[in-house]
């Protein structure tokens, strides 16, 4: 009887990791068939819908025949609108040539990566940082030279931190603001002293990913390193409209970049998916210059939220919570609940700790060692405020009865 032998797939798969958020997403699935009731707080997407304007204008495109392929780096009108948003609320000004669209910001910061590393080439990424980046650089066979900060540092790396992990290997400086998975969001005078360090550094690029720029709550607002004269010219940015338009499933995103690498990227995308979908860039084109209110009701919305669960989660012993800026998250040291035990184990980790909560209590939350902080987990408030707090209430049960 002959046995089937092992698929010999690629050595990269090896060097890959999950996704930990697709992860505790599928795992919360799985609990709930079971007829489990599992409020998952896993996943980065908001839980309003679409803006009807949007919607109506990605109609109208289907109307109108938009339903053929796309130049590969976007329809003419959708860049020439991103220039328009660029200058108007990042105070970047580039070219629509310079505008690559992409199925999502993922894509984007995929070809970047892709257009710019040689094998063994460094990538500096800021941490705590969104789980795909470093497994993104691997792909690319870069490397992903990880910068940690604390909580006591309100998760932000210093100048000083980057400058010493500068070598001559170094291609660019990759960090989210406001962050995921953080919600930490970097001041004018930060992303400031950052430039001031880049800027001495000719062949080191910054990826800037800003797809939280619209859910900010400082007074200051939102920041764009891109907008600073030393870097602009070596700074890429990247956006889209997951986030601040609750457009995720429509998986549009866009990088504005130096001419020379916007062009690489659209060569890298050419060969792999072409131009994003036709109506949905119209549908995009429009959000952009359109009525802005549904996205700044639904940052209000997560301000709310956001103080709600620093209030309730602080009035768990041992869970130390810091106050984030922007994004949706928050991001507790769980450090005090290492070593303590339960029926089927003990709590050794963040892993251990959000394994524990998924199955006790049947909340679904992400370790943080996914996104290089591993004594943290990543708790998503893109949810009802009834299943938020209904979600602490029984995370307060379930750690209460640890030994």
């Amino acid at each position: 009887m002959s046995t089937v032998q092992p698929l010999a797939l690629a050595d990269r798969l090896s060097r890959m990791a999950e996704s930990a958020t697709i992860k505790m997403a599928s795992m919360a699935r799985e609990l709930k068939a079971q007829g489990h009731d599992v409020i998952s707080l896993s996943l980065g997407e908001p839980d309003f819908d679409t803006p009807d304007h949007i919607k109506e204008a990605a109609k109208q495109a289907l109307d109108e025949g938009y339903t053929k392929y796309t130049p590969v780096p976007g329809l003419q009108e959708l860049r020439e609108a991103v220039c328009t948003k660029l200058k108007r609320d990042n105070h970047i000004e580039v070219s629509p040539n310079q505008i690559v669209v992409s199925n999502g910001a993922k894509q984007s910061i995929a070809n970047i990566c892709l257009a710019l590393l040689n094998p063994g080439d460094e990538i500096i990424i800021l941490a705590p940082y969104w789980v795909s980046y470093s497994e993104i650089v691997k792909l690319a066979e870069g490397k992903a030279v990880i910068l940690g900060s604390t909580i006591e540092e309100d998760y932000k790396v210093s100048p000083k931190k980057i400058e010493a992990a500068i070598t001559d290997r170094t291609k660019a400086i990759l960090f989210s603001s406001p962050c995921n998975p953080t919600g930490s969001v970097y001041t004018s005078d930060e992303l400031k002293a950052i430039a001031e360090v880049v800027q001495h550094h000719e062949n080191i690029h910054i990826i800037a990913d800003e797809i939280y720029e619209y859910i900010n709550f400082t007074e200051e607002g939102h920041s764009s390193i891109g907008s600073f004269p030393e870097v602009a010219d070596r700074t890429i940015t990247v956006n889209g409209f997951s986030k601040g338009f609750a457009m995720t499933g429509w998986r549009l995103g866009y990088m504005a970049a130096p001419l020379q690498i916007a062009k690489a990227c659209a060569k890298i995308q050419g060969q792999i998916t072409s131009g994003a979908t036709a109506f949905g860039q119209k549908a995009a084109a429009y959000a952009l210059l359109a009525d802005m209110k549904p996205t700044h009701d639904m940052r209000t919305a997560f301000l709310k939220r956001r103080d709600m669960m620093i209030e309730l989660l602080s009035e768990i012993p041992g869970m130390q919570v810091n106050q984030p800026k922007g994004a949706f998250y928050i991001f507790p040291n769980i450090t005090a609940f290492f070593g303590r035990k339960h029926a089927e184990g003990t709590i050794n980790d963040a892993n251990d700790f959000c394994e524990y909560l998924l199955n006790k209590a049947h909340v679904a939350v992400v370790t943080g060692e996914a996104f290089g902080a591993p004594n943290c987990f990543r708790i998503s408030y893109a949810s009802s405020e009834a299943h938020l707090r209904e979600a602490v209430k029984r995370m307060k049960v379930a750690l209460s009865e640890l030994k």
